[in-house]
C-alpha cells in the first residue's frame, strides 16, 4: 500500500553558522540516485552568517524538493532537530548535520532496501570517513565489514560507524515521542540517545552497512567535535548518569555499566576532585536495575 504522500524518505538536516559547508551537505542530498521520491527539510536556526542565503538558493531551484523551517530567534540544535524530525513525512527519516556531507549516490536507495528487507532492524547506517575543515582525512576504518548492534550494545558504548550523517530510521512513533521526554533536552551527545530510545523502545537493531557513504567534519565550529578535551569528558558523564536514570538495565547490563564507568569515568572524577559526583553516580548504578 503506498503511502499517502509518496514520499519514502525524509532527509532531516540541521544547520548552524555551515555556511562553508551547507552546499556540500545538500548537494549531496540532491545526488541522490533513488526509485523513490524523498523531501530534504533543513532547519536553519539563525545563523548569524549566509547560511540561510546559500539554503534559499537551493530552495528556489528545487521548491517541490527542499523545505526551509526557520523562525525569528536560536532554539538551540536540540530543538532544531525535534521540529524538523516532527515535519517529517517519510516512511524513513535520513539525518545529516549541515556540517557533513553524503559522498555517495546510492546511499538512500542501499539504506531503504536493506530496511524494507530486514524488519528486525530499526536503523540502518554505513561508514564514514572523518574530515576536517580542507575536507582532509583525519580517520577511515582500515578494516570494513557489517556491523549489527541492539540495545545492550549501544547501552555499554558499542555503536562504531553509527554517526548521525549516517543514519536512516524507521519514522515510527517512538522518534516522535522522544520529544516528550524531558531529559532529552539535557543531552549533550544527543545522536546516542536517539538511537539508544529508538532501539529501547522498539526492539530493534542497527545495521551498519560495509561501505564509506558519508563524511565526517571535525572544525572549530562543531557543535561536538572541537570541545575542550576535559568539558567533552565532563558532558560525556552528564549523558552517562542521564542513561543512569531514564533507560532500563538488567543486573548483568549493569555489571558492565560499572565496569564502563571505572574504565572511562571514574579516575578522571577523581583527579578533578569531583567526589560526590562519583558517589552519585555509583549510588545510582547500585541501587537501580530493571
Amino acid at each position: 500500500m503506498e503511502r499517502e504522500n509518496d514520499i519514502m524518505v525524509s532527509v532531516c538536516c540541521i544547520t548552524y553558522n555551515h555556511e562553508k559547508y551547507i552546499a556540500e551537505s545538500i548537494e549531496g542530498f540532491l545526488m541522490q540516485k533513488t526509485n523513490f521520491k524523498f523531501e530534504i527539510i533543513i532547519g536553519e536556526d539563525c545563523s548569524t552568517d549566509n547560511t540561510l542565503a546559500v539554503i534559499r538558493q537551493y530552495q528556489e531551484k528545487h521548491p517541490d524538493v527542499i523545505k526551509v523551517i526557520s523562525g525569528p530567534k536560536n532554539v538551540g540544535s536540540i530543538n532544531n532537530q525535534v521540529r524538523v524530525v516532527a515535519a517529517a513525512t517519510g516512511k524513513y527519516i535520513a539525518m545529516c548535520d549541515g556540517d557533513d556531507y553524503w559522498s555517495h549516490p546510492d546511499k538512500l536507495q542501499k539504506q531503504v532496501d536493506f530496511l524494507e528487507a530486514h524488519p528486525e532492524y530499526v536503523i540502518c547506517s554505513h561508514y564514514s570517513r572523518v574530515i576536517d575543515e580542507n575536507d582532509n582525512t583525519l580517520y577511515q576504518a582500515s578494516k570494513i565489514s557489517p556491523l549489527s548492534y541492539d540495545y545492550e550494545d549501544l547501552l555499554l558504548g558499542r555503536r562504531e560507524e553509527t554517526r548521525i550523517g549516517a543514519l536512516l530510521l524507521r519514522n515510527n512513533g517512538p522518534v516522535k515521542d522522544l520529544s516528550n521526554h524531558d531529559w532529552y533536552y539535557k543531552t549533550n551527545g544527543t545522536d546516542k540517545f536517539f538511537k539508544l530510545f529508538i532501539a529501547g523502545e522498539t526492539g530493534g537493531k542497527i545495521y551498519v552497512l560495509p561501505e564509506v557513504m558519508s563524511c565526517y567534519r571535525h572544525h572549530e565550529g562543531g557543535i561536538w567535535s572541537m570541545v575542550n578535551p576535559s568539558v567533552r569528558k565532563k558532558k560525556m558523564i552528564s549523558d552517562f548518569n542521564l542513561i543512569l536514570k531514564n533507560f532500563k538495565y538488567s543486573r548483568s547490563q549493569r555489571k558492565g555499566l560499572i565496569k564502563m564507568y571505572f574504565h572511562d569515568y571514574f579516575f578522571f572524577e577523581l583527579k578533578n576532585f569531583r567526589i560526590n559526583n562519583a558517589v552519585s553516580t555509583m549510588y545510582t548504578l547500585l541501587s537501580r536495575a530493571s
